[in-house]
């Protein structure tokens, strides 16, 4: 356990000492698609690590061994309850911690605004365990300023000891605060989690001190910027240099679609250029947890400082309205083969957000169940990741998987998720129509495929 009593240098150089000796206790808040690989990334590395997560379900499965993200398989977690590995929903265990990291989610509520309580429920969790010497790192992605504006302040006025977030004058009654923002890609083989630059923002010189030298056990490169605002800037420049590129190529589609072109075949072309460039695809609109989210988070902010975000706010209108355009090109392709979506019996092939995860976070696809349901068309999935589509922050659909063993029986099978698991050859000549919204069907020709 680190002293209260030891200067601010010395602090530091217990805390590395602990971090080379694997001594340290970490403690990961939110056991989901960020939590728990980053909790396995620690305990590989022979830490010690404590997850925590309300939700009992998780807790159990984890504790006997099991997983339920599907990329993380249940060997993994075997062998790190070896290690020393535990899940529990037992706050009070946070005062045994040496570092606090906080992995919970950060959604919009229905008005497409931030909604912070599951940031604030869990400093409040956090803030009657909190003693002096501790780190609390926020991994959450938010506006800049939530660290300090929202964070410190319940943690500072909830704690039993009258500790004071650290601000470069220890007196030996201080918790450290840094913000270092998750850059989980699931799906991702080509680049390690631990490859992965981390990029640490402290409230002071020591708070990014300690942070940097707990992420250097793991990662292979940290990268310090001067505060957390910075680094939680960082985070939302990331996800919406993506969502304005892809709102971009999305247009271009809907362009490209009028003007008989195939914006497939232009993107490919345009990607030999060896400088300048870089490739984004079109698809049926953004999902995931950061993308569709982050520049909201962003441009609600910007408000506050009497600014408008146009820019990010068109990027998310074109996005935003992509399932529509999805419905209008199943409703175009079912009116050619004379049938109405009215009736229509619709196959969607692909629920989570991307292709090969078992994400259903923001999936496009949701929305676009939901209008065809209310355009009159009977609605199935497959998804060989997503068996089961429950309730969700914006649907409760209550939907199972179906086989793929009567693809012929629909009116229209519609390509949502491009998974790697689907033969595409064997779908398309049993189907009556196909509709692919992500360039799936490349290289097969028939009259039967609609491209949207």
């Amino acid at each position: 356990m680190i002293t209260s009593s030891l200067s601010a240098p010395s602090l530091s150089a217990e805390f590395k000492q602990k971090i080379e000796s694997r001594k340290a206790r970490i403690g990961v808040i939110g056991l989901g698609y960020v939590g728990l690989p980053l909790s396995l990334l620690y305990t590989e590395q022979k830490l010690r690590v404590t997850g925590f997560d309300i939700d009992p379900k998780k807790v159990q499965t984890l504790t006997d061994g099991g997983s339920y993200i599907h990329r993380i398989t249940t060997a993994e977690i075997s062998d790190a309850r070896k290690k020393g590995f535990e899940a529990t929903s037992d706050y009070a265990k946070l005062t045994e911690m040496d570092a606090v990291i906080i992995c919970v989610p950060t959604p919009l509520n229905e008005y497409h605004e931030p909604d912070l309580s599951y940031i604030t429920d869990t400093a409040h969790s956090i803030a009657p365990h909190l003693r002096a010497g501790q780190l609390v790192v926020l991994e959450s992605t938010t506006y800049p300023g939530t660290t300090e504006e929202v964070l410190i302040p319940i943690l500072e006025k909830g704690n039993k000891h009258g500790l004071k977030a650290a601000r470069g004058n220890e007196t030996g009654k201080e918790f450290f605060v840094a913000f270092s923002p998750e850059r989980e890609d699931p799906g991702n083989t080509t680049v390690a989690r631990k490859d992965i630059p981390k990029v640490v923002g402290g409230l002071d010189a020591t708070a990014s001190e300690l942070a940097a030298a707990m992420y250097g056990a793991i990662f292979a490169r940290v990268v310090r910027v001067s505060s957390p605002a910075a680094a939680e800037m960082t985070k939302l420049l990331e996800n919406i240099y993506r969502c304005v590129n892809i709102a971009l190529v999305n247009e271009l589609k809907l362009l490209s679609l009028r003007m008989g072109l195939d914006i497939w075949e232009v993107i490919e072309a345009a990607s030999t250029k060896p400088f300048g460039f870089h490739p984004f695809y079109p698809g049926p609109g953004l999902g995931g947890h950061c993308i569709p989210v982050d520049p909201f988070y962003l441009s609600w902010k910007a408000k506050e400082w009497d600014f408008r975000a146009r820019f990010i706010e068109l990027a998310g209108e074109i996005n935003t309205n992509m399932p529509y355009h999805v419905l209008e090109s199943v409703s175009q392709a079912l009116n050619k083969q004379k049938k109405a979506v009215n009736g229509a019996r619709v196959l969607l092939l692909g629920v989570a957000y991307k292709k090969d995860i078992d994400d259903l976070r923001e999936s496009p696809a949701l929305t676009i169940i939901e209008l065809l349901q209310k355009a009159g068309a009977h609605v199935s999935y497959n998804d060989p990741y997503c068996p089961f589509v429950g309730r969700g922050r914006k649907y409760d659909l209550q939907m199972k998987s179906v086989e793929l063993d009567k693809v012929g029986d629909y009116d229209c099978v519609l390509i949502v998720t491009d998974h790697s698991d689907y033969d595409y050859q064997k779908i398309v000549r049993e189907a009556k129509l196909v509709v692919d919204t992500r360039n799936a069907t490349r290289g097969i020709r028939s009259p039967k495929i609609v491209h949207c």
